[in-house]
């Protein structure tokens, strides 16, 4: 309960009272990160530390735990940009974040909304390093340096492992940085340098597979670089959120609720939308056009001069119900920039940009009898330096958890495979788009690895690039799930990838669910030449 003798701040820490999925009681610490008054009592805007933003909320007073109050330290007096000097409270978490930028300007400054150009290299080092927990680790591979360096991956054997832990870690895809050998080197012996992804993976089939266990070291934070010194995560994808920039006005949500047509969505996080807009207690947006409005009244008005029911742009792929339109963000853009505004209430890792015209946008719809209602949709550059596929990625929250995720996912990949590329989603993911992207590889891999036949009696063989160009995944992608299904050991000079029985059925039972499936045979998609710019 809230003492009132007791001023609470900005900054403040204390126990907040919630339920959580089990519907029980608890006390979190969390931040107070606003106050307001309202007739009778004040409420407070609280982040519940070690959770997500998405769970940010208002509070009365009496889920106040006061007993346990921590105040805000007090900063140093520091010059604003009119010159004076000013002060506010200062929270551990901002602390850590300052003491980290601090670190990181030397090597890293991105120029906010701009591409960063990247030096050319002959062969990129890209740290696969997952996190993991204590009680499992995860190996690593030789990087993509030294396996090029050696020309050849490690050979690669396919065993049926019955008897194994399961994998309950998450991980998080790196993109800095080098990877680390599998195999400490040994005193008194030499290795031979490990193959590469041209040599053929042998795939072994044993009746008593015992396969010695090789104490691989457990994957180090995914953002810590070669040397242990931590590093930013990369800022040159167009869409990454500069986070040095945050401010107590974009950590609070600024809108109650949205109307979609015939849904009432909640907002998770901050969007740009006009601020007159933020105090209404619904935005009301038009389901085809997606501009928003003040009022029902005007949501009427406008949609007897709404000539769309479907988005702009052209249909580029239809089977049953669902299709897929793809917009230019140079030709559509105000579509195109409320687009984003929407996406940006349910993407906390990446930020918003007017400038649409270097993007592509995908949308992905359902359609009945009074037209094409969004789904989803993912974005990416019409020309990406780091093979970029995906940019932005969202399924709206009336249609999570029912494989539309999935289904934009593979979508992205079968207009890679058309445009002869390899990709790889722009990095960071947040916490849903990872565990997405984490099962659609797994699943993609797996059913390979498990369709692969035996010839002449011989154990089929398949390489890494095999892997990576019939799914179009990129190599380090498909290093990288290896890894987070802990399929890979080191046997006898040789690395070899164990299948479990658990990890068999979990896949097929997987497979069983997944309904929605997309058909190359509906999918109809010519690649542009954007490097070419009078295609712009």
């Amino acid at each position: 309960m809230a003492d009132a003798s007791v001023e609470i701040v900005e900054g403040c820490r204390l126990p907040v009272l919630r339920r959580n999925q089990e519907n029980e009681d608890e006390w979190p610490l969390a931040e107070i990160l606003s106050v307001k008054d309202v007739p009778g009592k004040k409420l407070y805007y609280v982040h519940y530390i070690d959770f997500n933003k998405r769970l940010d909320e208002w509070v009365t007073p009496d889920r106040l735990d006061m007993k346990k109050l921590q105040f805000p330290k007090k900063e140093a007096k520091t010059p604003t940009k009119n010159g004076l000097s000013g002060s506010r409270p200062s929270s551990p978490e901002r602390e850590v974040r300052k003491s980290l930028e601090l670190n990181l300007q030397s090597t890293t400054a991105p120029s906010r909304g701009k591409t960063l150009p990247t030096p050319k290299r002959k062969v990129e080092s890209v740290t696969l390093a997952p996190q993991v927990s204590p009680v499992t680790p995860v190996p690593s591979l030789p990087s993509s340096t030294e396996a090029s360096q050696a020309s050849i991956y490690p050979a690669t054997t396919f065993t049926n492992k019955t008897n194994r832990e399961e994998h309950e870690s998450l991980t998080s895809l790196t993109t800095n940085g080098t990877a680390r050998r599998l195999m400490p080197s040994q005193p008194g012996r030499k290795r031979k340098n490990c193959g590469g992804t041209d040599e053929m993976i042998k795939v072994f089939q044993l009746n008593s597979p015992r396969c010695p266990p090789v104490p691989l070291q457990p994957g180090e934070d995914s953002q810590d670089s070669s040397d242990g010194i931590p590093s930013a995560p990369r800022m040159t994808g167009s869409l990454v959120s500069d986070r040095s920039h945050d401010d107590i006005v974009t950590r609070m949500k600024n809108i109650e609720c949205i109307e979609l047509g015939r849904h009432r969505l909640k907002p998770w996080y901050f969007s740009p939308y006009p601020q007159e807009l933020t105090s209404l207690p619904i935005l009301y947006l038009c389901e085809f056009c997606l501009k928003y409005l003040k009022s029902l009244k005007c949501l009427q008005r406008h949609l007897t001069k709404c000539n769309l029911r479907h988005p702009p742009g052209n249909e580029i792929y239809r089977k049953g119900t669902i299709s897929f339109f793809e917009i230019d963000g140079r030709k559509n853009k105000i579509y195109s920039q409320n687009l984003c505004l929407l996406a940006k209430c349910f993407l906390d890792h990446k930020t918003l940009y007017y400038d649409t015209d270097p993007f592509l946008f995908y949308v992905m719809t359902e359609y009945d009898s009074k037209g094409f209602h969004i789904v989803g949709y993912f974005s990416k550059e019409k020309e990406s330096t780091e093979d970029y596929n995906v940019a932005c990625i969202l399924t709206l929250p009336p249609y999570q958890r029912r494989g539309y995720g999935k289904l934009l996912i593979e979508f992205s990949y079968e207009l890679s495979k058309v445009e002869g590329k390899t990709g790889t989603p722009e990095k960071p993911l947040s916490d849903l788009g990872l565990l997405s992207y984490r099962s659609y590889w797994s699943q993609t891999i797996l059913e390979i690895l498990m369709d692969l036949k035996s010839e002449n009696g011989e154990r089929p063989q398949i390489t890494i690039n095999d892997i990576s160009e019939i799914t179009s995944v990129k190599k380090e992608d498909v290093i990288s799930t290896l890894q987070y299904l802990n399929l890979i050991n080191y046997y006898k000079g040789q690395y070899i990838l164990t299948l479990s029985e658990d990890i068999v059925e979990g896949h097929e039972r997987a497979m069983q669910k997944r309904h929605l499936r997309i058909d190359p045979k509906c999918l109809h998609f010519t690649p542009k030449d954007w490097s070419k710019r009078g295609k712009w």
